[in-house]
């Protein structure tokens, strides 16, 4: 079971975000652009080293996308008052309507993953998810402990 769920995990994971890819392709976004603007959307204000370290991704592999979404106008970088050197990012009012119609193509994206699921297995699916999501943190996080 232990390999099967891993695979099918990352294969259902995989299949996602290649199917939003396509279908937000639309809109003029990619999936890691809709990924940037999203954890904008949740934690405007943050410089480029938290937004990489959010998204998983190395800092100038961030900075590029960023200067991606500058250049179509959906961000803008401010000062940062505490740090001279540093830039805040934040999302322009021409990026609101994208993430409008990005978040259309997710739920319709998640009604077609869901199809056949009723209302109670839909909420089961999601506690599952996050409890295993909860104990791979868990570990993680006692071994980075157990190492100092």
């Amino acid at each position: 079971m232990t390999e099967n769920l891993g695979f099918l995990m990352a294969d259902v994971s995989r299949l996602m975000r290649r199917r939003f890819d396509e279908r937000a392709r639309s809109s003029g976004a990619t999936g890691p652009q809709w990924r940037t603007l999203k954890m904008l959307e949740r934690h405007e204000g943050l410089n480029q080293g938290q937004l990489a370290e959010l998204l998983e991704v190395e800092p100038i592999t961030c900075c590029r996308m960023i200067d991606r979404l500058e250049e179509a106008e959906l961000v803008e970088r401010r000062r940062d008052p505490a740090d001279r050197r540093a830039w805040r990012i934040y999302l322009t009012d021409k990026a609101r309507p994208v993430l409008t119609e990005l978040h259309d193509v997710a739920s319709e994206m998640i009604e077609t993953a869901l199809h056949g699921f009723d209302q109670t297995q839909r909420d089961q699916l999601i506690a599952a998810l996050a409890l295993i999501r909860s104990n791979v943190l868990q570990t993680q996080e006692s071994k980075e402990a157990a190492n100092g």
